[in-house]
């Protein structure tokens, strides 16, 4: 794998590879995560998919894509850290497959530059009906979280646990502001990306880099450069002093207990193997104990957040079980800071957690993914090096990663007839 500059403020990463029968890039923008832009760089992202000047609607697009053997060029918008991460995603049948003098390489590499610099206008301008349809669109993806109330209560958590941070902030913004988007200003923002936005161009196939930094530099040709908007290194902060508890009522049978924590420790291998063992396997405490053995909980699972520091632990229970659930999920935590563990909890932790790394090596968007965390964060790392780090992880070195998490909010969404 190589990364290198191929004008200012862009950047190229390539993972010379024969195993899959695609090939994959991507061309991401990558900002400092705000409440006041996130809405609006999801929605120019939306309204650039509908259409490029050459195809200047989608079943245009569609059928380019067809001529190019079925390829495949979606949107996405990430959030990495403090970061945003928002752009396209394209793949198509790797060019050592197709008929002999055929190449798809740079043809695709062109509409990834299209979709980004060369948008539909009309008089300069974003199509107004695009503009329009893709505000509603998009406020009513946002608005239509809350009926996934297990994803819901986990994003409640994070926003009071980190209000005041970018952290805290919603990969798509809010819906409200959203709708507040106008025409003028959704252009405004795209020209202000466009010339002053991070890009991070993404390749994996069987290409040499020389051929695909060469596709990529004819496809961003037209990239206006003009100052720099880099991404933002992740802010870690110590847990509060007074536990904050919110409780929220809303028309649910089953209530959703949401735990958050910070962490201290710079040990990400540890950590890692720490939350495994703590809620991130099957094997874990929190599934063992409080789900199977006390059936506490109709789920429980803890999530290690490496960027900012945090882990945050998710479960579903019955609204009077709040206060034992709470005792038992935090008694696994004091568990692991005892170092009480089995043998078969630490092997099984790290088997899970490795079988999970070593997939992604067999999945080129799950690199793409990797390596974009690791672009806005300064990172080096390699799936292989994590790989090597956590089976190097001690004991001792789990048991003091769990000794600096620390007790920092609980977020209860429960039913209005009950609370805690």
């Amino acid at each position: 794998m190589t990364r290198q500059s191929l004008m200012d403020n862009v950047y190229l990463t390539h993972i010379p590879s024969e195993k899959f029968k695609t090939s994959f890039m991507s061309a991401q923008m990558a900002a400092p995560l705000d409440s006041e832009t996130a809405g609006c760089n999801a929605l120019m992202v939306n309204v650039l998919s509908r259409g490029t000047a050459r195809c200047p609607d989608m079943s245009s697009i569609s059928r380019e894509l067809d001529l190019l053997y079925g390829a495949r060029l979606e949107p996405t918008v990430r959030k990495k850290g403090e970061n945003q991460i928002f752009g396209f995603v394209a793949s198509c049948v790797d060019d050592r497959l197709l008929p002999k003098g055929e190449r798809l390489l740079e043809k695709l590499a062109d509409l990834l530059g299209e979709s980004c610099c060369a948008p539909a206008t009309e008089g300069g301008r974003f199509l107004r009906s695009y503009v329009e349809s893709e505000r509603e669109n998009l406020a009513d993806l946002i608005r239509s979280d809350v009926n996934d109330k297990r994803a819901y209560a986990a994003r409640r958590l994070m926003e009071e646990m980190c209000a005041g941070e970018r952290y805290g902030v919603r990969r798509l913004g809010g819906a409200e502001d959203v709708e507040k988007i106008s025409q003028l200003r959704i252009n405004r923002h795209y020209r202000d990306m466009l010339s002053r936005g991070r890009l991070e161009l993404f390749y994996c196939g069987s290409a040499p880099r020389e051929r695909v930094a060469g596709a990529f530099t004819r496809a961003f040709a037209q990239l206006p450069r003009q100052g720099e908007l880099i991404p933002v290194p992740t802010e870690r902060r110590p847990a509060r002093e007074e536990l904050r508890v919110i409780t929220e009522e809303m028309d649910v049978a089953q209530g959703k207990l949401c735990i958050g924590c910070r962490t201290g420790s710079m040990d990400a291998p540890a950590t890692m193997l720490m939350n495994a063992m703590f809620g991130g396997a099957a094997t874990s405490k929190l599934f063992v104990n409080v789900r199977e053995k006390l059936s506490l909980c109709y789920y429980a699972g803890s999530v290690y957040h490496r960027l900012k520091g945090l882990v945050t632990i998710s479960s579903g229970i019955e609204p009077d079980s709040y206060e034992r659930a709470v005792e038992e999920i935090l008694g696994q935590l004091e568990a692991l800071k005892r170092g009480e563990w089995e043998d078969w909890e630490l092997e099984g932790a790290k088997q899970s957690l490795l079988s999970g790394l070593r997939s992604m090596e067999d999945s080129a968007g799950a690199l793409e993914d990797f390596v974009m965390g690791q672009a806005v964060s300064g990172g080096e790392e390699t799936v292989q090096g994590l790989i090597n780090a956590i089976r190097a992880v001690t004991p001792e070195r789990i048991r003091q990663a769990a000794g600096e998490v620390r007790l920092d909010t609980i977020y209860f969404l429960t039913g209005k007839e009950t609370r805690p």
